[in-house]
């Protein structure tokens, strides 16, 4: 899911229709990608960080400058979260929503696929 710009929705109708289909009530866990003003990095980390439905918070190099690991117990509280709540940290200049299909290991725990 993209940062919404001006005019354009994030996602179409139809791509949300089979998230929802997909995930419907399920658990979602999602890695967000984030582009800061590189002067406001540790403060968007640590604004992001006082959410409760953020697990992880990395600074790294490359295209990205921040990844959050996300946790909801339905797919509308991320869209919620991406959409409205995430916005309000001042320096994010773009966003990427990966979400997780599923989770081989995690916490150091290996799982089932």
């Amino acid at each position: 899911m993209e940062h919404p710009t001006p005019g354009k929705p994030p996602v179409s109708h139809a791509v949300e229709s089979a998230f929802t289909k997909v995930w419907g009530d399920d658990h979602v866990v999602a890695l967000i990608a984030l582009k800061v003003e590189t002067s406001e990095a540790d403060g968007v980390a640590s604004e992001a960080a006082k959410f409760p439905e953020v697990a992880d918070v990395y600074l790294v190099t490359g295209d990205t400058d921040i990844f959050l690991k996300v946790r909801f117990p339905h797919y509308e509280e991320l869209k919620e979260f991406v959409l409205h709540r995430l916005p309000t940290v001042k320096g994010i200049r773009e966003t990427k929503t990966l979400l997780v299909v599923t989770a081989y290991k995690e916490a150091g725990e290996t799982r089932r696929a």
